[in-house]
């Protein structure tokens, strides 16, 4: 989309342009537009996005104050091509900075070689996870293909842009420029460093990377030093997006999936290469965090999980929570779909906590019907015993896609907190940013994102984490739409 064209869009959008006149004459080559939910989908054209102040509705809390930084695919077509699958997209980087009761909003795209590349061309130039196309620069290795796009971490004045198939990419936390790729030590280079690091309260980082069926497992400190890591032949498959830390262990699923890499190389893409397996079991493997060779796998079912809330243990009893997806065929169709502005079926992901007992060997799945996904917990319980899971949830949002509510689940008693935003909104991830100068658990706000459909226009939505049903204690309103995103975190100054 040239210049005018977005300039176009983008002051028709703020206007309050109708969807049904946004289908007539304006959508993008291979873009239906008759789920007006779908419109972010359209992605941007590589150029960034500025509010220095945001209309604030109710009253930002004073006490919020700091940078909430979020990423997800933002462009998803050049020239007269469109990605076909959601996770293609190239990373854009959002920056929202709070304080004295207003709001500003920052936008950039991650400037990797794949995209400066791209953005010069006008065109694809490499392949992507979901997209098959002919590669027309080298690829050495996966930070060729990097799109720097799913989750972020800042360390001091070093914020990174996570993908989970390559390196992180750093910027500028002020004004979100590409500084470059991130190598954590020497040995390390290249090697993939997952969007889904978990951190303690006391600033340690765990991650993962996987590559060939082997399994990078990460301990940085706080000032962003490699304490510990390590490389393991644990069969790790094709794709493996998060993990979970508890006080003693760190714990994968490793579901069913394959990939054909004879199908790779003759031109197929990663998503349509890989298999599933309904009837192999999803492996369950637990690793000791003082010792990374002291490891233990279970068996259970075949589930797909792309996301965990948190886990903890005693010692013989560990627990952790997560969100079962729909089996990776459905899931990849129903990417496909979004990405064409067509709507999916409703099969949902739902909440589970899994028990296992590490002296018998016994696991148990506590199953919940819901629909969700998302789920995070208060930033100071990481790693520890927790009661409360939050996410975006659907209520009754009958055949419209996308999330247009938030859940509070207390995963010790079942009892649940929840609240609607109704049919004209939809709900991305919200993070929990603890109160200043609270020790108890959920004491804070829970702040994100969301999609007014009517309006078109993205916001920010601020609520007191222990009384979502009560609604937003504010909203920050940009004038213009922003594509859907995947992760973000929120640092308090």
């Amino acid at each position: 989309m040239d210049t005018t064209r977005r300039s176009l869009l983008t002051a028709l959008l703020a206007g309050g342009l109708n969807p049904e006149l946004l289908a007539l004459g304006l959508s993008a080559d291979g873009f239906a537009s008759d789920a007006p939910e779908l419109a972010p989908f359209r992605g941007l054209d590589g150029e960034g996005l500025d509010t220095a102040s945001a209309i604030v509705e109710g009253r930002l809390p004073t006490a919020l104050r700091g940078r909430y930084f979020r990423n997800g695919p933002g462009l998803m077509q050049r020239a007269d091509q469109r990605y076909r699958h959601w996770f293609d997209g190239d990373g854009f980087m959002q920056a929202w900075t709070l304080g004295d009761g207003r709001a500003s909003h920052r936008g950039r795209f991650v400037q990797t070689d794949k995209f400066r590349a791209e953005q010069q061309a006008g065109r694809f130039l490499l392949p992507a996870f979901g997209t098959a196309i002919n590669a027309e620069r080298p690829v050495r290795g996966p930070d060729s293909l990097n799109v720097a796009n799913t989750s972020v971490l800042l360390q001091g004045d070093r914020l990174y842009a996570l993908w989970e198939g390559g390196s992180a990419h750093e910027l500028d936390p002020a004004t979100l420029a590409t500084r470059g790729v991130k190598t954590w030590s020497a040995e390390l280079r290249g090697m993939p460093f997952s969007a889904h690091p978990k951190v303690e309260a006391d600033g340690t980082v765990w991650n993962f990377g996987t590559a060939n069926g082997r399994l990078a497992v990460y301990q940085i400190d706080a000032a962003g030093s490699v304490r510990r890591h390590a490389v393991l032949d644990v069969g790790a498959p094709a794709m493996l997006h998060d993990f979970v830390v508890s006080q003693r262990h760190l714990v994968f699923l490793l579901a069913p999936i394959t990939m054909d890499m004879a199908a790779v190389r003759a031109g197929a893409s990663m998503v349509d290469a890989m298999g599933w397996n309904p009837a192999g079991p999803t492996r369950v493997l637990v690793i000791d965090k003082a010792d990374f060779s002291r490891q233990r796998i279970f068996e259970m079912p075949a589930a797909l999980v792309f996301h965990f809330g948190n886990a903890w243990d005693d010692g013989r009893m560990l627990r952790l929570d997560y969100v079962e997806s729909v089996p990776l065929p459905q899931f990849n169709v129903a990417a496909e779909q979004i990405m064409r502005g067509q709507r999916t079926a409703r099969e949902v992901s739902m909440p589970r906590v899994l028990e296992i007992d590490l002296q018998t060997g016994r696991l148990r799945v506590a199953a919940r019907d819901e629909a969700v996904e998302f789920p995070v917990v208060d930033p100071r319980v990481v790693a520890q015993r927790h009661r409360f899971v939050w996410y975006p949830t659907a209520v009754d949002t009958g055949a419209r896609w996308g999330f247009n509510g938030l859940m509070r689940l207390n995963i010790e008693t079942g009892a649940r907190e929840r609240f609607s935003f109704g049919a004209d909104t939809v709900v991305e991830e919200h993070v929990l940013v603890a109160r200043p100068g609270s020790t108890k658990e959920g004491e804070g706000w829970l702040v994100g994102m969301g999609y007014d459909i009517k309006r078109q226009r993205s916001f920010l939505s601020v609520f007191d984490a222990m009384a979502l049903a009560a609604g937003p204690v504010a909203r920050a309103w940009l004038p213009y739409w922003v594509p859907y995103g995947f992760h973000g975190r929120f640092y308090a100054t």
